[in-house]
């Protein structure tokens, strides 16, 4: 009698296994083009680069349905570089993005290497990670273009209440008996109204001891903030922003402040930037943008100021909906204290105040 009765229990349980409803996508995206630079180190180039306008990466996610409006959900993303096949993000392999979380009618919590939340909030608003690479603030300096991610982090995210979502993370640093030190805390909030297109967003975002915890100990990539973050005891970043769409167009504003702590000589270093960007679909397959960006620095331990200009131009053509060309042009200029200039992923500042770019790319994702 008791085999009998525990047969048929393991036969109620097989249906609701055999039908949990579960998926897994493979995705990805790539960018190739040339791109034409008015100077590197006094030097015109021309440089086939990958990811210019989109970072190439490819990836999978996951998710599996727990029942009650419950999810398992996983995301492994990879970046690499089209023109040479190697890894990026300093040759991890997943190193865009790579967490497991659950996600529920309460909110979604996942742990991993992800996304702080001034990337997150302020994606829609920057030209940065809506059109070009190229594009972002000051070789993204505040993080908008969504270059760093935080590894061993916890992040949640709400469900949209009102047209509001709240978001935040916490990454544990990993240092035995310094359960602060190298860590990282985020927070953002955002506002997509119900009527109209606004949208709305705020985020801010600390991380304790950034060489070690955002650059892999490795010295930044572009001369603008690379002599800060070495010595930098933290850096703070906060942003907002806002965008509304009307008819075909749209219309972005954004204000972002990266602190670096004790970055140059014990004194701290600051960089502000001011966006305003308008776009407009002149059909449903062309689209153009145009976008003006300034930096203002200011460096505590010697009073120094350098600022920087940039005049933006994008536009793009949908060949299908997975494939695009496109076009993108910097102007971006040096002033106050900063004598040389560098744009975002070009591998070398100029000689003067003044560095320039051209891009013609092509762009396919699946």
């Amino acid at each position: 009698m008791r085999k009998w009765s525990w047969a048929g229990a393991m036969l109620c349980v097989a249906p609701a296994v055999v039908y949990a409803q579960s998926s897994v996508t493979l995705y990805g995206l790539l960018d190739e083009g040339v791109t034409f630079v008015s100077n590197e180190n006094g030097h015109s180039a021309w440089l086939l680069q990958s990811g210019g306008g989109s970072l190439s990466r490819w990836g999978i996610r996951g998710a599996e349905d727990l029942g009650g409006g419950y999810k398992a959900i996983f995301t492994l993303e990879n970046g690499f570089d089209v023109s040479s096949g190697s890894l990026s993000n300093n040759g991890r392999l997943f190193g865009r993005q790579a967490y497991v979380g659950i996600s529920s009618p309460y909110g979604t919590v996942t742990f991993g290497r992800q996304y702080e939340e001034v990337a997150e909030m302020l994606s829609t608003v920057a030209a940065g990670l809506n059109w070009a690479v190229y594009l972002a603030h000051a070789g993204d300096v505040d993080n908008a273009g969504g270059s760093i991610r935080i590894n061993n982090s916890v992040k949640y995210a709400s469900p949209k209440i009102a047209g509001f979502t709240f978001g935040g993370l916490y990454s544990f640093g990993g240092q035995p008996g310094q359960f602060s030190a190298n860590s990282a805390t985020s927070v953002g909030l955002s506002y997509t109204a119900v009527n109209f297109p606004l949208y709305i967003a705020a985020a801010y975002t600390v991380i304790k001891n950034p060489f070690a915890a955002a650059f892999d100990d490795i010295t930044a990539r572009n001369i603008i903030y690379a002599p800060y973050v070495p010595d930098a005891e933290s850096e703070s970043i906060f942003g907002a922003g806002a965008s509304y769409k009307f008819g075909g167009a749209n219309v972005s504003l954004e204000y972002t402040s990266t602190r670096f702590k004790k970055g140059y000589l014990g004194g701290d270093v600051r960089f502000d930037n001011y966006e305003a960007n308008a776009g407009y679909f002149i059909t449903p397959f062309l689209f153009a943008g145009v976008a003006y960006i300034y930096t203002h620095g200011k460096v505590d331990a010697t009073s120094a100021s350098p600022n920087y200009r940039a005049v933006d131009l994008y536009t793009n053509y949908f060949l299908t909906k997975r494939t695009d060309v496109y076009f993108a042009a910097e102007w971006f200029k040096a002033a106050g204290s900063a004598t040389v200039a560098q744009i975002t992923l070009i591998p070398s500042p100029s000689s003067g105040q003044t560095q320039s770019l051209l891009r013609i790319g092509i762009r396919h994702r699946f």
